[in-house]
């Protein structure tokens, strides 16, 4: 827009992109007045009623009324539009505005019409009901274009009759009313039309009633809603009506499946091969919507995430296509690159969009033959000439259609010989010919594979499966084959891969997942090779493969306070439905779980790394426990519970593993009457919380048996209880384990009351030779109850393996840190070690050894766990690790253990 030019002349330029403009400016002598009264800014739903309102808003002037009033906003919008005063946000939104005001003020006049004659449709029971009138695609999108048709669905609760004068059931009331709305909406008068109204979307399309109720609309969803009715109740909208609520609760279940659906690929593949034949059939390849690179390639791009992870990730369930897109950019779904690329993509199309149809108020999205209309429209999208306009507008259209591919394209074929894989698995129930297919292709135990594969082919459970899932199966086995192949443990990793594509048999996504997805299944084979308890993992949840698409998301280092953040929120949407809360917080912990595995066996984390970032997602896991447990207690006093959790053992050293219990005590400081009965009750609902198995599985194994008394004492214990019992009744091993607890979560103050007691406690003089006694009778103890005939070495319990660094440890600091404060910190054991060496407790050397005999050890005992496998080793594996815990014994405690033989 020129500051220069008056607002009459902006109008009449305008005009010449738009000969629909100047159409109505030359036969309606009020618009021009009005348009150029009203150019400033962008319109909005107060502005339009009040135009209504102008030209009188009863029934009698319901029709014209409406039909100028979309003259007005259509008008001063192709002005605001073509000279660059409006960008494609208002367009669409002024559009969707308009609608939503014109079915209103139609509804409302016609619906008070009809009160008069019949009253009031009520259902058996007398309750009021009501039109829901459902604003389907670009209006319920809110993107309606400028020469748009709008599709509705028209719904009502319940059946049942109106109270009369005149007495109809509810349904003719609301069909009358229907009808009326769509004849005053669509009819073409002197004055035009407001909308083309489109009711092919609702249940069974032309064929079916015009209005239906919830009940019925439910039974359609069950017994008749087909996958592209899927699609397009995504952008479902109630434009009238406020049992929005109940609406939902039918169509998102059908919408939006509980599990991730990429089954929905396929069934939008076709769907959009259907589209391309007919346009192709009418030879539409101009067509910026419906053809190759179009605008409905970005929206099915957009629609398609939605349907698989909608149900699973609420965030995703809006209908605006450049919102979507964004998000699922956020979610490492798509790259940011192609997010970039599609939303520029999608506002040029858009824009050329309503350049087309401005010319005429036309609903077209074919680009011009004539010339002259070329000229028109590569001025309107600001291109000197038609040829460099198509330029741009093909590169976008590349753009598109290349992103589309990536994500709906038919499945790559193993780069193998696919006819030489397949036969393996079609003539499988043959272990002989099986095996020696096997033996060329490079596998080495291959009757134990061939039996495996036999066992599967022939098995009642694949014979079972309904065809397309076992098509999918028939796919993925050739590939599984060709990929294992390649591991360090062919024979192993098919075997495992097999077993869990067995398992998973049930659930057709995730098979569709796979098929589709070649570099998933390739990502799913090295992890399955690389690591046993993988494999396990996967097959006890295998929603996480979805996880293998996204290599950005697994890589990623976590963020651990954006993940509180947003699991915290999560939750408290979920509000108050405990088991859809227990599930959530499952199944993001074991996402979170499956990822560090992921960065673990691709060598990005130590072990000592590994076991923060465990400790630190177990903290965030129980700290949100205790809220959502705090907020489920009926007889809770206070906003905020005066509780903590404390940990031991393996939680409270920081030296968690993948699949290891929690040693948990729970304190209170509260002076309150019965804080003993409520605190316990907490306590006991959060270890079931965290403990119990749910459709999403378990979050922890629990141990309390460390608190005061151990299982004969109180669940949960006063902070005064606990300190009196520390130095009054606690044993040594139990200031032993003190030296490893430390506050989890809860209440920080008191946590920080905790952390004085628990160093007032380690600090106490002791008497170092009863001390010594002590612990290496403790050690002798746990050595026999953990004895052995094994030839190999327990890395965890044998002499000079990790138990006795602990011991050691635990020893220093309960001897010394009456004199030494420093030792009472909670850093773990290499670091304790280090500490003790400098204030010359012990040797340099040795603690450096030793320390580095201990990571070594837990590094040993973690490659043994990732695979299955004791903790145990060949003795002559170990010695160079084992001698300087050993040395370091002698050093300390002046004697020797024992030797493994």
């Amino acid at each position: 827009m020129q500051p220069s030019l008056s607002t009459a002349e902006i109008v009449r330029r305008a005009t010449r992109q738009s000969r629909f403009l100047q159409r109505m400016l030359d036969s309606r002598p009020w618009l021009a007045e009005r348009l150029i009264d009203s150019l400033g800014q962008a319109l909005d739903s107060d502005a339009m009623r009040a135009f209504i309102m102008q030209q009188g808003g009863d029934e009698a002037q319901l029709r014209p009324a409406l039909r100028q009033l979309r003259t007005w906003v259509l008008c001063r919008l192709a002005v605001r539009d073509l000279e660059g005063m409006a960008d494609l946000a208002e367009v669409t939104e002024t559009m969707t505005v308009l609608a939503e005001v014109a079915i209103r003020h139609a509804c409302d006049v016609l619906h008070a019409s009809l009160l008069k004659r019949y009253g009031t449709p009520c259902s058996p029971s007398g309750e009021e009901q009501e039109l829901l009138i459902i604003g389907m695609g670009k209006l319920g999108g809110r993107e309606l274009n400028v020469s748009s048709d709008i599709d509705l669905i028209f719904l009502y609760p319940e059946d049942g009759n109106t109270t009369g004068p005149k007495i109809i059931d509810n349904f003719e009331f609301f069909e009358r009313l229907g009808k009326q709305i769509i004849a005053t909406l669509g009819e073409i008068t002197e004055h035009g039309q407001v909308f083309r109204v489109d009711m092919r979307l609702r249940p069974n399309g032309d064929s079916g009633p015009l209005v239906a109720n919830f009940d019925m609309l439910e039974n359609y969803f069950v017994s008749q809603g087909r996958e592209w009715e899927r699609y397009a109740w995504i952008k479902a909208r109630v434009i009238v009506g406020e049992r929005t609520e109940e609406l939902q609760a039918i169509s998102r279940p059908f919408v939006f499946r509980k599990y991730l659906d990429f089954g929905t690929i396929g069934a939008m593949r076709a769907l959009h091969a259907q589209i391309r034949r007919e346009v192709a059939r009418h030879d539409r390849a101009n067509n910026i919507k419906l053809g190759p690179g179009g605008i409905r390639e970005i929206e099915f791009i957009a629609q398609a995430f939605q349907l698989i992870r909608g149900g699973r990730d609420q965030t995703l369930q809006i209908p605006p296509t450049l919102q979507v897109l964004d998000r699922l950019a956020a979610r490492g779904i798509l790259q940011p690159d192609a997010t970039r690329e599609l939303n520029t993509a999608y506002v040029f199309l858009r824009r050329l969009e309503h350049r087309l149809q401005y010319l005429d108020d036309a609903q077209t999205h074919d680009l011009p033959e004539n010339e002259t209309d070329q000229s028109l429209i590569a001025e309107s999208m600001g291109f000197a000439s038609y040829a460099a306009f198509l330029e741009e507008l093909d590169g976008h259209r590349a753009a598109v259609s290349r992103h589309f591919e990536t994500i709906f394209g038919e499945p790559d074929a193993p780069d193998d010989d696919p006819q030489q894989l397949a036969a393996a698995w079609q003539n499988a129930a043959d272990t002989t010919e099986t095996a020696a297919a096997l033996t060329g292709l490079g596998y080495r135990d291959t009757q134990t594979v061939a039996k495996r594969l036999a066992t599967i082919r022939t098995g009642s459970r694949y014979n079972q499966l309904p065809d397309n899932i076992r098509n999918r199966f028939d796919a993925l086995v050739p590939r599984m084959i060709a990929a294992a192949v390649s591991t360090h443990e062919p024979d192993g990793t098919l075997i495992r891969c097999l077993d869990l594509l067995d398992g998973i048999t049930q659930r057709g996504a995730y098979l569709a997942l796979l098929q589709q997805y070649p570099h998933a299944l390739r990502r799913l084979v090295d992890l399955i090779g690389a690591s046993v308890w993988a494999a396990q993992y996967l097959g006890r949840y295998p929603i996480l493969l979805d996880d293998l698409l996204v290599a950005r998301n697994l890589m990623t280092p976590p963020d651990w306070h954006q993940f509180k953040r947003e699991l915290a929120s999560e939750l408290d949407a979920a509000e108050p439905d405990t088991e859809q809360q227990m599930d959530l917080m499952r199944e993001r912990h074991h996402t979170q779980v499956f990822r560090l595995l992921v960065h673990d066996i691709a060598g990005a984390l130590t072990v000592e790394r590994l076991a923060d970032h465990l400790s630190m997602l177990t903290d965030i896991m129980v700290d949100l426990t205790i809220r959502l447990c705090w907020r489920k207690i009926k007889a809770r006093h206070r906003d905020k519970p005066h509780f903590a959790v404390i940990g031991y053992g393996k939680l409270g050293g920081k030296e968690l593993g993948y699949a290891s219990d929690l040693d948990l005590i729970f304190i209170y400081d509260d002076k309150f009457i019965d804080a003993g009965d409520i605190y316990a009750r907490l306590a006991q609902r959060i270890r079931s919380w965290l403990s119990s198995r749910t459709a999403a599985g378990v979050l922890f194994e629990t141990d309390l048996r460390l608190r005061p008394n151990g299982e004969s004492g109180l669940v949960a214990c006063s902070l005064a209880t606990f300190q009196k019992y520390q130095f009054e009744s606690a044993w040594i091993w139990e200031h032993q384990a003190l030296t490893r607890a430390r506050f989890v979560a809860g209440d920080p103050v008191l946590g920080e009351e905790f952390e004085r007691i628990r160093e007032d406690i380690l600090r106490l003089p002791r008497d170092r030779q009863a001390l010594r006694s002590e612990v290496i009778a403790m050690r002798d103890k746990m050595s026999a109850a953990h004895a052995g005939k094994s030839p190999l070495f327990d890395l965890k319990h044998d002499p000079g393996g990790l138990v006795d660094v602990e011991f050691l440890v635990q020893y220093l600091v309960l001897g010394h840190a009456h004199e030494h404060e420093e030792l009472t910190h909670n850093l773990g054991n290499i670091a304790l070690l280090g500490i003790a060496a400098k204030l010359g407790l012990i040797p340099d050397d040795l603690a450096s050894t030793c320390a580095n005999s201990y990571r070594e050890l837990r590094q040993l005992q973690h490659r043994q766990r990732l695979n299955n496998q004791p903790s145990r080793v060949p003795l002559a594996d170990t010695n160079s690790l084992r001698e300087p815990v050993q040395a370091l014994w002698r050093e300390v405690f002046g004697e020797s253990r024992p030797r493994k033989a």
